[in-house]
């Protein structure tokens, strides 16, 4: 005797052959995952392969950058070459192609390593973001009623204030300023990013064929919603941690340029790079272009990677 979860599985086959057939722009994917299906758009998009190259050379710089960085960063080498009184500091210079800092350390290995710390902190706040995001969206959208309206009543009120105003009162709430507390702060203003957009996407596949089906076949309200709701509905959510990615990183920076990142800086990072070399602006503008172009590429790479994922699993956007 076939099993209910096969009826369910049939009727929801059905139902996508059904949409296939009324949507002639789809049928070239009929057979074909989603994933695949999305994949053949990606690896003709060059807005694709533009993010995902500009992302792979970060990761490959954050998981090298310790064997090929030529000095300690914390090393004040160059110190002798420093004069405060006059704004003189360590010029390029063989061994130092970049010069050196304030303190007189090596510029350039400071820019190399500050890849690792800015890309923990992205990918940390995102993943803690993305977590408390499932569970508030599931929430929501499983069970509706109260539960919904508790959730997102709380939600909009985060959703409300904006994203860089509410991180840094978070981060101004903790009495010693570290990389955790950036981390948690940034985490926090991405939670109901993924709430919101999590419940919505659950709202409507909870009205589809095969949902329905299963409510009428006495399927209990767990498996439905783990099995059938939830699995359906995470696409968007992972096509949103790839731009709350570059957010992240833009955000940490901010903190960290406004004094709320972590008081010891013998650990480089970009947005702390960037804050420490404001009073050079005028006269030293080098020490703020290096971490900040570092920061924008980074940034628009993971920009344009989750937009072009989003355009391919995107039925409205099919070509």
């Amino acid at each position: 005797m076939m099993s209910r979860a096969t009826k369910i599985d049939q009727l929801a086959g059905v139902a996508g052959r059904r949409d296939l057939d009324s949507d002639p722009d789809r049928a070239e994917d009929a057979g074909v995952s989603l994933a695949a299906s999305a994949w053949r758009r990606l690896r003709r998009s060059p807005t694709f392969w533009v993010g995902a190259i500009v992302i792979g050379l970060f990761v490959l710089l954050a998981v090298i950058a310790p064997f090929i960085a030529p000095h300690d960063p914390a090393l004040r080498m160059l110190e002798s070459q420093v004069s405060r009184a006059s704004n003189q500091l360590p010029p390029p210079q063989e061994g130092h192609p970049l010069g050196g800092d304030q303190y007189g350390r090596d510029l350039f290995s400071r820019v190399l390593l500050g890849s690792q710390q800015t890309l923990l902190v992205a990918l940390l706040a995102t993943v803690i973001g993305l977590g408390g995001g499932l569970v508030l969206g599931t929430l929501a959208g499983a069970f509706g009623g109260w539960v919904d309206s508790v959730v997102m009543r709380a939600v909009d009120v985060l959703l409300s204030i904006p994203s860089l105003l509410l991180a840094v009162s978070i981060g101004a709430l903790f009495a010693q300023q570290t990389q955790f507390s950036v981390i948690l702060a940034v985490a926090i203003v991405q939670i109901p990013i993924f709430a919101r957009l999590l419940r919505g996407t659950m709202l409507s596949v909870r009205e589809s064929d095969h949902v329905l089906a299963a409510r009428a076949l006495g399927v209990k309200r767990r498996e439905i919603v783990f099995r059938h709701i939830l699995p359906n509905s995470l696409g968007p959510v992972i096509v949103q941690s790839t731009l709350v990615l570059a957010m992240a990183i833009l955000d940490a920076a901010a903190l960290s340029f406004l004094g709320l990142g972590a008081a010891d800086d013998s650990t480089p990072e970009w947005g702390q790079m960037l804050g420490n070399a404001q009073e050079f602006f005028d006269s030293q503008p080098h020490l703020a272009f290096w971490p900040a172009g570092c920061i924008v590429a980074v940034a628009l790479g993971f920009t344009l990677v989750g937009e072009s994922m989003r355009e391919a699993l995107d039925p409205r956007q099919r070509r």
